[in-house]
Formats: structure tokens, C-alpha cells, sequence
């Protein structure tokens, strides 16, 4: 009895309900290795995500204010060299670089990392060329991603490999790109091969989901079918609602002897042509009856658009008042509770995408152009490289809710020694050595002018 108990008995496997297989998986394929996955949807996604940034209204709020709190009026980047003056020098040399650091003369370092950023949300991925201006110091130029050869991938001699235009050597570095020399404004794309430029002079800026990804995916991936769903819900909603704006009416022959009927012809048509006013009454012959048109209301469809709409923000990771401009719900709490999350994935990104893919290397490039071209005065710069290359970023602070709250607590931490008024200044786009010298000029020309002295005694008076 106990052997027959154990076959009946339903068999018990240990395993993660995760990983099991039934039809709740079926329509959930499986994601493959991190590289390959990537290197396959990242062109098509990259072609739809563009079209629903430039289109969808919901997908451009949120990309543009993840853009504004990530770089804002710019990310300020300044020497971390131990000599005062010498930093003082290396930061004047590079915010005058900063003005004209566009190869297109259309913008300047702020701008470009709008642009850099923007690509990397959009796009999934960056490029931006360092060529030699004509002072022979580097400029910036921005390249599509289409134009880094997506199709170029092959084994090389001695064990290095090019993966989607990016060539590796044995190691597995990156040390060169193969990027097309069409013009971005070119409608076709050209036979001509691609030109193969050495990694140190391109920067790649993406922020990876795996180990082994080499092209980025852009970020609007998670929602693209959603807001094309929302967007064809929201059009079918609007038809509903003109439909229903709509006074239509049936007559309804309710005795069935509408061919015999003198309601018709000439009689039907005075009835209907005269139209409809405000306390107009209309007699109709007997056995005739009018049905109005009323469609019924989806009462849930603001709530469903509203729900779909937080899944688009969460996607984006940005809040949903910043999606769909929409206030009505929010209080000091709510919104002071989502800028703290939303400062902590904006800092993420500068931090450990930005600041080390293109910040960094940036300044090395222009600092190390200034010391060769005698512009900077330099003499132990191959002998103390890492204070002339050292560097700190600055991105500009992100509002809080409350100004004065926010200017008190930055107060309290620079008195608490948490923080630097250097680092202070700087967050907020200035240098401390020319506010220091507004300062103190300001205060020459009150002591000059007897300004303080004056308002004394106007507040004396008073």
C-alpha cells in the first residue's frame, strides 16, 4: 500500500518557479547573451525610438527633462592641480576652450553634452569625434550612430576582432572605430568603406545592461510599443468622443406601416431640414417614433491613460509629473519624495557614464593640446602628469521644491565642512577665484562710492 501510495503521490521538484517552463511562459521568448541581443535591436530600435521622440509628445517630456537634469546650463569640470595659481590657469585656459569647443561653430561644451546625452537616451548611444581645430587645439564633433559601420564585424590577424565598426585587439580593448565618411545629411548611404580611426579619437558614450555589450540600446526600448499602443488608444478615444459630440437620430416606424405612411418625402424632409433650436417642438405622424444616439462612455479611460502613462514614466525613470505635465495630484511631499529619487538615477549617470566616458577625457585632451602648443605653461608636465590631467566635475545642483530650504541646508554643509565653497560655486556654473574677485571689487567700490556708510545712516534715519 505505502509502495503504491509513493507512485500515485505527485513527484516534487525543487527548481525556481521562475525558470519553469508552462503556457504563463510561452509568450515570454527567452533573452539571450547580453552581446549578441543588443547588437541585433539596437538598429531598429534606435529608427523607431527617433520617430517617437520626435513625434510622441509624452516620450519628448521625458527625454528632455532627464537631458535638463543631467547636464542643465552645463557640467562644469575644473583642475584639481595643487597649485593655486596653476589651477587657476588651467581653469581659465579650458572654460575659454569650452566657448568654441563645437567643430560646427553651432554651440558649446554645455551644449554638446545635451546633445551627447540626448543621443544617449534616445539613440541608446553616443560618438563624438576630437579633431584638430584650426588654433590646433581639439574640437567636438558629434557623429550618428548609423555612421560607425554596424555591418563590419570579422576576425583579425593576431586575435583581435571587430564587433559592429568596433575593433578590439587580443586583449579585448577597444582600439579603433570604423566609422563612414557620409555627410549626416546625406539621404542614401554611400559604397564608399569605412575609415578606420584610432579609439583616442573618438569618444563612445553608453551605459551598458550587460557584461560583453558593445553597441548601446536606446532607453526608450521598455515603453516603444506602449506609447505607439497609447498613442493608437488616445486616437481612438478622441474618434469615440467626436462621435458622441454628435446629435444623431433615428426615426423608428413603430407599427410598421411606413409605406403607407404620409410621413414621408416632403414631410420627413421639412422636419429634418428645419432644424433643431433651444424649446422647439416637432410633431411627428402617427405611429413614428425618434431614438436618439446614445454611445456609451468608457468612465475608466482617463484612469487607464493615467496608469499607462506612470508605466512610461517608470520606463523612462523620470517622474510622471514630468511626462505629462500634470500637477493636479502632487503636494510638497510627493514631489520632494520623487526629486530625491530622481537626483540619485540623474547622479548615477553622471557619475559613471558621463564624467568617465567623456568628461574626463575631454580635459585630457584639451590640457594635454595646450601644454603641446605652448599655450600653457607647463615645464613639469611629463614629470607630474596626474596634476595637470587631474580634474573634478561639477554638474549644476537640481532644484528642490523649496529654494530657501535648499540654499540653508548648502549653507549648513559647507560650515560643517562637508562641503567646499569652491565646490559650491562651481556646482552653480562660476569659478570661485572670479566670484572672490566680484566680491571684493563690489566691496572697493561701496567703500569708495561711501554706499555702506550711506545706508547706515538711511537706516538710522528710518
Amino acid at each position: 500500500m505505502n509502495l503504491l501510495r509513493r507512485i500515485l503521490a505527485p513527484r516534487r521538484v525543487r527548481r525556481f518557479d521562475a525558470a519553469a517552463g508552462g503556457r504563463r511562459w510561452d509568450a515570454r521568448p527567452a533573452f539571450g547573451r547580453v552581446g549578441p541581443e543588443t547588437l541585433a535591436a539596437s538598429a531598429p530600435i534606435r529608427s523607431r525610438a527617433r520617430h517617437c521622440y520626435a513625434n510622441d509628445p509624452y516620450a519628448r517630456n521625458g527625454v528632455d527633462a532627464f537631458v535638463t537634469a543631467a547636464v542643465g546650463f552645463g557640467i562644469k569640470s575644473e583642475s584639481a592641480h595643487l597649485d593655486d595659481a596653476m589651477r587657476d590657469a588651467l581653469g581659465v585656459f579650458f572654460a575659454r576652450w569650452s566657448e568654441r569647443a563645437d567643430a560646427e561653430g553651432r554651440t558649446t561644451l554645455a551644449g554638446l553634452q545635451r546633445e551627447i546625452v540626448r543621443a544617449l537616451k534616445v539613440d541608446g548611444e553616443a560618438f563624438a569625434a576630437i579633431e584638430s581645430g584650426p588654433d590646433g587645439l581639439p574640437r567636438l564633433r558629434i557623429i550618428p550612430a548609423e555612421l560607425v559601420d554596424e555591418s563590419h564585424t570579422r576576425d583579425l590577424d593576431g586575435g583581435g576582432y571587430v564587433v559592429a565598426g568596433v575593433e578590439f585587439n587580443a586583449a579585448g580593448e577597444r582600439v579603433a572605430y570604423h566609422i563612414f565618411r557620409d555627410r549626416p545629411t546625406d539621404v542614401f548611404a554611400s559604397v564608399r568603406p569605412a575609415e578606420r580611426i584610432p579609439a583616442d579619437r573618438i569618444l563612445h558614450v553608453f551605459e551598458p545592461l550587460g557584461a560583453g555589450q558593445v553597441r548601446g540600446v536606446s532607453a526608450l526600448a521598455p515603453i516603444l510599443l506602449r506609447l505607439s499602443e497609447l498613442d493608437q488608444l488616445e486616437d481612438a478615444l478622441l474618434v469615440k468622443e467626436k462621435i458622441s459630440a454628435m446629435m444623431m437620430a433615428f426615426l423608428v416606424d413603430t407599427n410598421g406601416t411606413a409605406a403607407d405612411s404620409p410621413f414621408d418625402g416632403e414631410s420627413a424632409g421639412s422636419i429634418l431640414e428645419s432644424g433643431l433650436e433651444p424649446g422647439t417642438m416637432k410633431f411627428l405622424p402617427s405611429g413614428w417614433d425618434v431614438r436618439l444616439s446614445q454611445p456609451q462612455q468608457a468612465a475608466q479611460s482617463a484612469e487607464f491613460l493615467a496608469h499607462q502613462i506612470r508605466a512610461v514614466a517608470a520606463g523612462l525613470g523620470v517622474p510622471v509629473h514630468l511626462v505629462d505635465g500634470n500637477l493636479a495630484q502632487a503636494n510638497y511631499s510627493s514631489l520632494r519624495a520623487g526629486s530625491v529619487a530622481f537626483r540619485q538615477r540623474v547622479e548615477a549617470l553622471q557619475w559613471t557614464v558621463l564624467a568617465p566616458q567623456f568628461l574626463a577625457p575631454v580635459w585630457e585632451a584639451v590640457i594635454t593640446a595646450g601644454v603641446l602648443s605652448g599655450r600653457l605653461d607647463a615645464p613639469d608636465f611629463e614629470s607630474a602628469t596626474g596634476d595637470y590631467l587631474a580634474c573634478e566635475h561639477f554638474p549644476p545642483p537640481l532644484p528642490w521644491v523649496d529654494p530657501k530650504k535648499d540654499i540653508e541646508a548648502e549653507d549648513l554643509a559647507i560650515k560643517a565642512g562637508l562641503k567646499s565653497r569652491r565646490q559650491a560655486v562651481a556646482e552653480r556654473g562660476y569659478s570661485v577665484e572670479a566670484l572672490d574677485r566680484e566680491r571684493a571689487a563690489d566691496a572697493k567700490r561701496e567703500r569708495d562710492l561711501e554706499l555702506t556708510a550711506q545706508e547706515a545712516k538711511a537706516n538710522a534715519t528710518e
